[in-house]
């Protein structure tokens, strides 16, 4: 599920989220609906990839990057590698990449 907000004057984003409403994914600011829109028609494409990375407290998190390395949004931190991959695995279901 995706939901799309509106961040102050003409600035957008949305929430990548389970069919149990948890947030898997926060999107970077947008400049306008139009281009967040087509950033959300472009989320199931393959040309997205996912950067796993750590934080200097050692949590772990993931961006999310489209076909020209620019960043669309990032996750939560998690205490666990294996939280990490299952919100990754989450964010490729909703995505439908699985």
């Amino acid at each position: 599920m995706i939901e799309l907000k509106k961040e102050g004057v003409d600035r957008y984003r949305f929430d990548l989220k389970t069919h149990e409403g948890h947030v898997l994914l926060k999107s970077v600011e947008f400049p306008n609906k139009k281009v967040a829109t087509n950033t959300i028609k472009e989320l199931g494409g393959l040309d997205n990839t996912i950067e796993r990375k750590t934080n200097y407290d050692g949590k772990f998190l993931f961006n999310l990057k489209n076909h020209v390395g620019e960043l669309i949004g990032h996750s939560q931190l998690y205490n666990s590698e294996a939280g990490m991959e299952n919100a990754i695995k989450n964010t490729k279901k909703v995505l439908g990449l699985l």
